[in-house]
């Protein structure tokens, strides 16, 4: 198998810097570990250009499609890192899959209105990408084979040689952000949910509002600055057709895929950060020994587990961490792992598919809590709740749930909370979880 080419960089930590080169780029794409300030992620990754751009006709099954995807793939070859690096990507797809592709898969009842006109995905396909490690601190330029010389020099020179650009258009809000749901629609939701628990249709079901507001400007300003109020992992920033983008400050991962091994690693369970240290690690405390928590968070796992079975070799699915207590800026979670070892026969394509969309956010059972999802929130979800994604040519992958994530698009910002709704929750608190969630995010784009 042929090599990637390489043209090593000096080491950036931050990647916004080189990235606003080619933000305005057709395709361009970024996905983040929110270094420095979010220590958990290892790469960085972004491109633009590509060579292809994937979505899905409007008739076009999810099967249909994710066979384009597979033959898109293979049209670009075999790729494989150089010994002596470690590389998350040699060239591959690169884009999202929003949430309401899970309607290509699963019969929904199509209530919710589509007034936001996101396609259901969108990838592209691309021979090279600048890479960040963060563990090994090196930063380069990752040329697929295929890539013409020519293509490969002039994306040398542009990173060597062009500056900064220091002209990065305002981004504001002309009103601030509003619920589509009163709190009386919310707590009938939640009613309503409630009924179907007790009536033995499902055991959770994840239900979200969303808060929109007119805006101007450039989108990558407004990714800036969220990204500076709240780093995560796995943030994301893909361009848009038309000037919009989605700019996604999530901290879950949903699949990686790496020489075999499959993880993902599903949150359920949120309390506020404190206002003191003594009042901080008082939140910490009560949600790792919460036991609604804990049961709404083994449901999910239970599911999942469910889930990556489809894809794994037989009793190769194991949780090697329950209950874990990851801390962002804004919120404590729960976080557990689910992982196994990939069946033969099968691919990264299979695993995402079997899997879509993730248990964290829809509920369980799945498929009826997705059908209870789509007759109670009055709009979809489009992006949020849906996942990010790389996939490249020798079948490595990681994708993320669109949590913390915003849809800007024809001059509005959109942005969804939500939680997990069981037999017991409390319509209030769980009200004031989903603006907690998103909270910093709303007061950030207010405040430009």
């Amino acid at each position: 198998m042929p090599n990637c080419l390489l043209h090593p960089l000096p080491y950036h930590e931050h990647p916004g810097q080189r990235f606003a080169l080619v933000r305005h780029a057709p395709g361009a794409v970024l996905l983040d570990a929110g270094r420095p300030i979010a220590s958990r992620g290892r790469y960085d990754l972004f491109s633009a250009w590509p060579l292809a751009e994937l979505a899905p006709g409007p008739d076009e099954s999810a099967n249909d499609f994710i066979c384009r995807l597979r033959g898109t793939l293979q049209q670009l070859g075999p790729a494989d890192s150089p010994d002596t690096v470690e590389l998350p990507f040699t060239g591959g797809l690169m884009g999202y899959f929003s949430y309401d592709f899970g309607r290509r898969l699963e019969q929904l009842p199509e209530q919710a209105l589509d007034d936001r006109h996101l396609p259901d995905a969108q990838l592209g396909l691309y021979a090279w990408a600048l890479v960040s490690d963060h563990q090994h601190r090196t930063s380069q330029l990752v040329f697929h084979p295929s890539l013409a010389e020519s293509e490969r020099l002039r994306l040398i020179d542009l990173f060597e040689c062009a500056e900064n650009p220091d002209n990065v258009e305002e981004f504001r809000l002309t009103r601030a952000f509003q619920a589509d749901l009163s709190q009386t629609a919310y707590r009938t939701a939640i009613e309503r949910i409630q009924s179907y628990i007790a009536a033995g249709d499902c055991y959770q079901v994840n239900f979200a509002q969303r808060f929109q507001a007119p805006c101007q400007g450039d989108p990558w300003a407004a990714y800036l600055a969220l990204r500076e109020a709240c780093s995560t992992p796995f943030s994301a920033y893909q361009a848009l057709a038309g000037g919009g983008a989605i700019l996604s400050l999530s901290p879950e991962r949903f699949i990686k895929l790496s020489k075999g091994q499959v993880e993902t690693r599903p949150i359920k369970g949120t309390r506020p950060r404190g206002r003191t240290p003594d009042e901080d690690a008082e939140q910490a405390a009560e949600l790792l020994a919460s036991p609604k928590d804990r049961a709404e968070n083994l449901m999910i796992v239970d599911l999942l587990r469910n889930d990556l079975g489809r894809s794994c070799a037989t009793g190769s699915v194991k949780v090697p961490e329950l209950f874990a207590l990851e801390s962002y800026p804004n919120v404590h979670h729960l976080v557990s792992a689910v992982s196994g070892t990939l069946a033969e026969g099968k691919d990264a394509l299979d695993l995402l598919v079997g899997s879509f969309p993730g248990g964290s956010i829809t509920g369980a059972p799945k498929i009826r809590a997705m059908q209870i999802i789509d007759e109670l929130e009055p709009t979809r979800r489009t992006i949020y709740c849906g996942s990010l994604v790389y996939l490249d040519v020798r079948g490595e992958m990681d994708s993320s749930i669109a949590i913390r994530t915003l849809l800007v698009k024809d001059g509005v910002a959109s942005c969804w909370g939500g939680g997990g709704i069981v037999a017991d929750s409390q319509w209030e608190e769980e009200y004031c979880e989903s603006i907690t969630k998103v909270q910093v995010l709303l007061r950030t784009l207010e405040g430009l």
